[in-house]
């Protein structure tokens, strides 16, 4: 006769107090994890709409290169110029000529930030980036 699950004389499992002290370890380890967590992922977010702006102005620099004659930048025209956005993130150039306008990159909104926005103006072909934040 074959016995599996045979235990020693005097042996004994884990006690509830054993089994709930890893409990409660592994409740304390979960608690400092998931907010490090939910912080790491926004970094991670605000990372995305700072360089999805900051691409996107590399992109309008290439577009007038290519076009000198360009009076307007578009969504379209970055794209062409080898811009791609990043997957939640919605890029709207606004333009008054090849040199002055802005371009502002928008976050999904379930993100969380406080600053959903990355924006880069540029005046007389100066760019200044007003990054999005945590």
């Amino acid at each position: 006769m074959l016995k599996i699950f045979c235990k020693k004389e005097g042996q004994k499992g884990f006690t509830l107090i054993e089994l709930m002290i890893v409990i409660a370890i592994i409740g304390i380890l979960a608690a400092i994890a998931i907010p490090q967590f939910i912080q790491y992922r926004k970094r991670g977010y605000v990372a995305t709409l700072n360089s999805d702006a900051k691409n996107s102005y590399t992109a309008s620099v290439a577009y007038v290169v290519d076009n000198p004659n360009a009076t307007t930048i578009s969504l379209a025209n970055l794209t062409t110029a080898g811009y791609n956005p990043s997957s939640g993130v919605s890029t709207v150039p606004s333009f008054t000529n090849s040199s002055t306008g802005s371009i502002t990159c928008t976050g999904n909104t379930s993100w969380g930030l406080s600053t959903n926005t990355a924006t880069v103006n540029v005046v007389s072909g100066v760019m200044t980036l007003t990054p999005a934040g945590i």
